[in-house]
């Protein structure tokens, strides 16, 4: 079988929106999402707002389908979660209906592989802005020449606030369940995170954590530290997925202050494993003031 070319990336679909699909937010989903990933916050575990996070599980299945439609056949299965960018206009609330609309929007040839970038529009019935959300799916190995299409989400890390002292470095060990019961609240059923003898099967050490878990472990440590009583300041939660994680290991969260601008405060984080790697790079918030 030959190695696909840039010809047979579709990216003719490019900019073509998925008809909407509707969500309807139930509290008892909200707060299994926040005990899934251990948020303490109490606005979280009482169903008030859900966990920021949450917003992937109205919008996965629309998204990931117009992405899957560009990628060739053959190389479906070799891509990873790159990168995941929520920009939220307003908290998502039980009640709510929300209806969700995505496109790719951008293909990006890179020295090991393609990057093909979506956008779900996250809004309620009657057409409030609730999030949007940028996700890229990395294929290793594919090729593609140059790049079409809007660009890969910029938040990389500045080295120099490395000078500075961290406004928080905060500790999370995972639980036993703990993929099984992300799987359950978020609808992500992927074997990798539950069947150990499937992921060896993978090439993988066993049991893997979801990326989207960490970020949200990720996501409590920043309001944790930066705006605990009103989780709804968080404005952007965007970050780069980098390493493996397995349930044994514990993640510490580094967050830095990157300062205040339009009204916001930037905090540029990322999350490191206690087996030495970094599963979270390039992670940013914003915070409304």
């Amino acid at each position: 079988m030959s190695t696909p070319t840039a010809a047979d990336w579709k990216t003719d679909a490019l900019g073509v929106w998925t008809e909407p699909t509707e969500f309807a937010v139930e509290k008892a989903r909200t707060i299994a999402y926040a005990e899934a990933t251990n948020d303490e916050n109490p606005r979280h575990l009482s169903g008030e707002l859900a966990p920021p996070v949450f917003a992937i599980v109205p919008a996965f299945q629309t998204m990931v389908q117009p992405i899957l439609g560009v990628v060739p056949q053959e190389l479906m299965m070799r891509g990873v979660h790159g990168q995941q960018d929520f920009r939220f206009h307003r908290p998502i609330r039980p009640g709510d209906v929300l209806r969700t609309t995505a496109a790719v929007v951008g293909v990006h040839g890179k020295s090991t592989g393609v990057a093909v970038l979506g956008h779900a529009r996250t809004t309620t019935a009657d057409d409030e802005p609730v999030v949007d959300q940028l996700m890229s799916y990395f294929v290793r190995g594919g090729r593609y020449d140059g790049s079409v299409g809007e660009p890969l989400p910029e938040h990389a890390f500045d080295e120099g606030l490395r000078a500075g002292t961290p406004i928080a470095a905060v500790e999370h060990a995972y639980d036993a369940d703990q993929t099984r019961r992300y799987s359950e609240a978020s609808g992500d059923p992927m074997p990798i995170h539950l069947d150990d003898d499937f992921a060896r099967s993978m090439g993988l050490p066993g049991i893997i954590v979801h990326g989207l878990c960490t970020m949200a472990f990720a996501g409590r440590a920043v309001i944790g530290a930066t705006c605990p009583e009103d989780p709804a300041r968080l404005r952007r939660l965007a970050v780069r997925f980098s390493q493996i994680v397995q349930p044994s290991e514990t993640v510490t969260h580094t967050l830095y202050d990157a300062g205040i601008s339009d009204g916001r405060r930037t905090v540029a984080f990322e999350t490191t494993s206690s087996a030495g790697g970094t599963a979270l790079k390039d992670g940013v918030a914003e915070i409304a003031e």
